[in-house]
């Protein structure tokens, strides 16, 4: 599938500094061991409605650590998928009367215009659900085989042959227990569930929370071979699993996503990845808080989201969004208002003044305190106030009396290179 295109950040001086990052598996902070490689795999969309701001915080999010990294001197592999079969898809489909394929193609460039404004760093592996069935099929038909799924008998006009994961095949093996991701007791695995794509009630399960794998044909469904499997398409969890392996060390660095990942979608994820082989999928989970509106977290089921899209055609700058996102430490939750974005596109237009007032030296040092607040669980609010402080000084300055920057680090470069701000 093809990715997007934004420039490559400005060139900077590395420097290599200790990461700490909040591991959800961990519940603290712990030290990212690095050494001249990093991978990372951020869950994508299910491209059936547009880019919202909930979507925005999490890959600007995440972006953050990819710029870090690079400005680091890291060699990096990062993967992105898109869900472009799943229910959602063809239930907005139907509903709208829309081929489901153009639905999902004119979504994903959609996204794709979305995070060339939000100047987010395109992935090195962008793939959709579509193009990776056959990883797919091998990974649920080595799960099959080595008693870690079933089959289930149709039941009230369902065909045999569904295929679920087996938890408790899994966690015999030692290879992964239930809820080690997460972090979540089976209670609140169990409410959350239905909520978010999982089928409790399905008749033939040996445990409610057992997720899907393989859904077999279906009459006016889009289908395909899927060898002793049968033809068929993936469920959620699986993809992402087959995905990561595919194109990244095994464990890769940072699973990332939003907090609404962590179950059931990165818990399988992980546990599909374990069964299989053995070994751990990545190394750190890492997830981003949910926007909200209203109070109320911001989400396609509840129709209060807003737009990417819907805020650059009113005239805001993309700039200033994404300073708005920024100024949000990426683990909370938080509610969007018009105050915030005004402010945010005060701020990015008194940094723009203060430029003329840069003098030589100011770059390398916040260049360094920038990295410093990111390098510390992508401080971002950290690293806006970096940039105010530095603006203060410069605004002082008679730009008549400073002299030509020759030291090789701007500002602008150090700013965008490090939080993707761009101020010239």
């Amino acid at each position: 599938m093809q990715s997007w295109t934004v420039p490559e950040p400005p060139k900077v001086p590395a420097e290599k500094l200790p990461v700490r990052l909040f591991d959800t598996q961990t519940g603290k902070l712990e030290n990212v061991q690095l050494a001249e490689h990093a991978s990372m795999y951020v869950c994508g969309i299910t491209p059936y409605d547009s880019t919202h701001l909930g979507h925005a915080n999490t890959y600007v999010a995440f972006d953050l650590l990819n710029r870090l990294w690079r400005s680091m001197g890291l060699k990096i592999r990062y993967t992105q998928n898109v869900t472009d079969i799943d229910d959602p898809l063809l239930e907005r489909a139907n509903a709208t009367g829309v081929d489901w394929q153009e639905l999902a193609q004119s979504q994903i460039d959609l996204f794709h215009s979305d995070m060339v404004n939000l100047n987010v760093l395109a992935p090195d592996h962008y793939l959709g659900a579509v193009e990776t069935i056959p990883w797919v099929v091998e990974v649920v038909t080595d799960l099959l085989n080595m008693g870690l799924a079933y089959r289930v008998e149709g039941t009230d006009g369902e065909p045999d042959g569904d295929i679920y994961f087996d938890i408790a095949a899994t966690e015999k093996t030692g290879a992964w227990t239930l809820g080690e991701i997460s972090q979540l007791s089976r209670d609140e695995m169990a409410e959350i569930f239905p909520q978010r794509g999982g089928d409790p009630q399905r008749p033939g399960k040996k445990d409610p929370l057992d997720p899907l794998l393989w859904r077999v044909a279906r009459d006016g469904e889009p289908q395909w071979e899927g060898g002793e499997l049968g033809a068929g398409r993936p469920g959620w969890h699986i993809e992402c699993s087959a995905i990561s392996r595919q194109t990244l060390p095994a464990p890769f660095t940072v699973q990332g996503g939003g907090s609404d990942l962590a179950f059931p979608h990165h818990e399988f994820s992980a546990a599909h990845a374990m069964g299989q082989t053995n070994t751990a999928l990545a190394d750190h989970f890492v997830h981003a808080g949910m926007v909200g509106l209203d109070g109320e977290k911001m989400s396609k089921s509840l129709g209060n989201l807003i737009f990417v899209s819907k805020l650059t055609e009113a005239g805001h700058e993309p700039a200033a969004i994404r300073t708005l996102l920024l100024d949000q430490h990426y683990r909370n939750d938080w509610s969007y208002t018009d105050e915030l974005l005004t402010a945010a596109e005060q701020r990015l237009a008194r940094w723009r003044q203060a430029l003329p007032g840069e003098k030589n030296g100011d770059g390398a040092v916040l260049l360094h305190q920038l990295r410093t607040a990111l390098a510390d669980d992508l401080n971002a609010p950290a690293a806006l106030r970096a940039i105010d402080q530095w603006a203060d000084v410069a605004a002082e300055r008679d730009p008549a009396n400073i002299e030509e920057i020759t030291d090789g680090v701007r500002v602008a470069d150090a700013v965008n290179a490090l939080t993707g701000i761009v101020l010239s």
